[in-house]
């Protein structure tokens, strides 16, 4: 079957069969299709949409093209939660260990920062000796035991989906909701789940700006995911500010940590991670109904349960056992810190997420370039919220920074990312369930 032709077809407004879809995939696997050619295929589909089966074989056919975990011989569900990305998002941490607590099975195979978007993989690598890249059984170990292993993208998991996006990275077609499905449910397809929560961001932070695209992206991926017999729900949740108050690598592990023993709890990252938690407790059988799954998970950080799981985790994948008790320790430290004052006297009225991301980027928390050695110590913490009324000379946020020139550029952003004002009305970070 000739690339060119499939490539025609679609061009064209025409729906691919299965085989040709299969032709397609293979072309991108073993390289028979050239850059050339797969770009053209990403651009044919970035205008001309697909169709809920093409969709859904696209995603089984990259699931297909290398390795697919098997958990049958667990005791209990297999379930994991994706987030489109975020800015302080590092709720996979809690939640994992959360859920695990809760008798699910989490094997979260996790990414790296794109953008201004923090990665969960980049947040792990933070804790010293934890290995992100184990090998498959060492990770299936880890599950088995301690119930949840937060991990990076082995090499032969979705190997097609691992060339298509690099390729659509580099040629303006990331922003195609089929593509976006297909990329992200091939590689959870592929990590063995048998249930999917998905975390849909939305707001100035977010790579889905719009509210309606949220849900379109997230109507299109719960649709997918039911076709290829993985049941799934999606969460929209608002990104039009941080949803941690710490934003890096090892801020967010300690902002994490503190989360799960208790010691401080940002609200709407607490709202945020138990709804999840709940969600994933719900997909996976757990329990029946929404208000227990939610109280469970509530319950399981409230008690220590999920602090223990996170400790047990870490360990088990080579980091420190006294990570938890030690954390200041262990966890890397900026040389430097400088506060970021309010200019004047008001209430938060906005913030320009994106622009709080990319700080934490310019002080060498994030990449610029796909091979960027990642800073973990440096970040931003005590990022305020929307709606906090500050006095003028009032800190907004702590910079963690290696030298005080990218200290200053990174006030700067900080300052320029906040707007001050009258009173605000504060949506609720939680906004639609997509369940159905």
């Amino acid at each position: 079957m000739l690339i060119a032709e499939i490539i025609r077809q679609k061009r064209d407004g025409a729906e691919l069969s299965p085989q040709e879809i299969s032709a397609m995939v293979a072309g991108i696997s073993d390289n028979s299709a050239s850059e050339g050619q797969v770009a053209a295929f990403a651009m044919a589909v970035f205008f001309q949409g697909m169709t809920r089966a093409e969709a859904t074989n696209l995603t089984c056919e990259m699931r297909d093209s290398g390795d697919v975990f098997n958990w049958s011989d667990l005791p209990g569900p297999v379930v994991d939660k994706h987030s489109t990305g975020g800015v302080g998002d590092n709720v996979s941490l809690m939640l994992a260990p959360i859920v695990a607590a809760c008798g699910g099975y989490v094997p979260m195979i996790s990414g790296r920062g794109l953008g201004h978007t923090g990665g969960t993989l980049d947040k792990m690598e933070a804790i010293p000796g934890y290995t992100v890249t184990p090998d498959n059984d060492l990770f299936a170990k880890v599950v088995a035991e301690v119930g949840c292993a937060v991990i990076g993208q082995t090499a032969n998991l979705a190997p097609a989906d691992k060339r298509f996006y690099g390729i659509r990275d580099v040629t303006a077609t990331v922003e195609s909701i089929p593509l976006i499905t297909a990329s992200i449910l091939s590689k959870k397809l592929s990590a063995g789940l048998q249930s999917l929560v998905m975390d849909v961001k939305f707001g100035n932070g977010a790579f889905m700006s719009s509210f309606d695209e949220a849900e379109k992206l997230a109507r299109s991926i719960t649709g997918v995911a039911r076709a290829a017999n993985l049941p799934c729900h999606a969460l929209l949740t608002d990104m039009n500010q941080p949803l941690a108050s710490a934003a890096g690598n090892a801020v967010e592990v300690r902002n994490a940590v503190e989360f799960l023993t208790g010691a401080h709890r940002d609200p709407r990252l607490e709202l945020v991670t138990v709804a999840l938690s709940g969600e994933m407790l719900l997909t996976a059988g757990l329990y029946s109904d929404r208000k227990h799954a939610v109280a469970a998970a509530q319950a399981a950080l409230d008690t220590g349960a999920a602090a223990e799981k996170f400790g047990q985790m870490v360990t088990a994948l080579g980091g420190p056992s006294d990570l938890i008790e030690r954390m200041d320790q262990i966890l890397p430290s900026a040389k430097l810190t400088l506060a970021v004052e309010a200019p004047e006297a008001g209430q938060i009225s906005a913030i320009s997420t994106r622009e709080i991301g990319l700080a934490v980027v310019e002080l060498g928390g994030g990449r610029r370039r796909a091979d960027d050695i990642v800073n973990p110590s440096v970040g931003l913490t005590g990022l305020l919220d929307v709606g906090v009324s500050v006095s003028k000379g009032d800190p907004i946020a702590m910079i963690h920074a290696d030298d005080q020139t990218s200290a200053e550029t990174a006030k700067a952003q900080v300052l320029a990312a906040y707007t001050f004002g009258g009173a605000v009305e504060v949506e609720a970070p939680v906004r639609l369930i997509v369940d159905s």
